[in-house]
């Protein structure tokens, strides 16, 4: 494992909720970045946030990671949940608010 991946396992292991973005929650440099936080938001999840334009490693090392080409990503308990569209898509369909429920996060 690389020292890139080892830091991500990290992050994920220490933190509940990890969103990989783009900025900060409070300001969030994309629109993907934006609604994300935005749907954490109305799903009562405050997430631990990594601003991967601050670190290039992270920025590319996420992408092998979970496999998936796009910032921002969701983790929930180590877990890949998606970009901002399948967040979207889980929130509409109730599934996200139940996933964060089964965590015990809401």
């Amino acid at each position: 494992m690389s020292d890139v991946q080892a830091r991500i396992t990290a992050l994920l292991n220490e933190h509940p909720v990890v969103l990989f973005m783009k900025g900060t929650a409070l300001f969030p440099q994309c629109g993907f970045s934006s609604r994300a936080i935005a749907i954490l938001e109305h799903v009562g999840v405050e997430p631990f946030t990594v601003d991967v334009l601050q670190d290039p490693e992270i920025r590319s090392g996420i992408k092998e990671y979970s496999d998936w080409p796009t910032v921002p990503q969701l983790y929930i308990k180590g877990e890949f949940v998606g970009g901002s569209d399948i967040m979207m898509e889980m929130y509409e369909a109730g599934e996200l608010q139940a996933l964060v429920a089964d965590a015990g996060l809401a």
